[in-house]
């Protein structure tokens, strides 16, 4: 039974270094790419025009994000029996996989966030817009 689950634990370890290009090509693009953009949308502009602009760059950069995710996710789901193993030799490799997990986990909350976040302030300055419209006509009228 010992060799069995040795045997086992050596198979991970394989499996793990195969899927680890995947977590490292992923987190990568995460620190170099994806956290840099997400600050970008952090000060969102004063107009609706330029908000709608950055909202359809956003959707671009969200597409590609949201593909980094998913492909990060099922890297994850590969690794799903590491949790039954908890010997020292697999512990280091436990370990770097709970750090690929957190910072995928992290990045994945704040897209999410501010995709609702833009979302939410481009309904927010359309209506405003509408109410501006509809007293520029009542004015307009009352004037008449």
């Amino acid at each position: 039974m010992l060799s069995n689950k040795r045997i086992q634990e050596l198979e991970l370890v394989m499996e793990f270094e195969q899927v680890e290009e995947c977590f490292k090509e992923v987190s990568s693009w995460i620190e170099n790419v994806g956290r840099k953009r997400l600050k970008e949308t952090i000060n969102l502009d004063d107009s609706l025009e330029m908000l709608l602009q950055a909202q359809k760059q956003f959707r671009e950069f969200d597409l590609i994000a949201s593909e980094y995710c998913r492909r990060g996710q099922e890297a994850l789901k590969k690794m799903d029996r590491w949790e039954d193993f908890s010997s020292v030799d697999v512990h280091s490799y436990r370990v770097k996989l709970e750090t690929y997990k957190d910072q995928l986990e992290e990045f994945c909350t704040q897209l999410d966030e501010n995709r609702h976040r833009i979302c939410e302030t481009v309904r927010l300055y359309e209506f405003f817009d509408k109410v501006r419209q509809g007293i520029c006509c009542t004015e307009e009228g009352m004037k008449s």
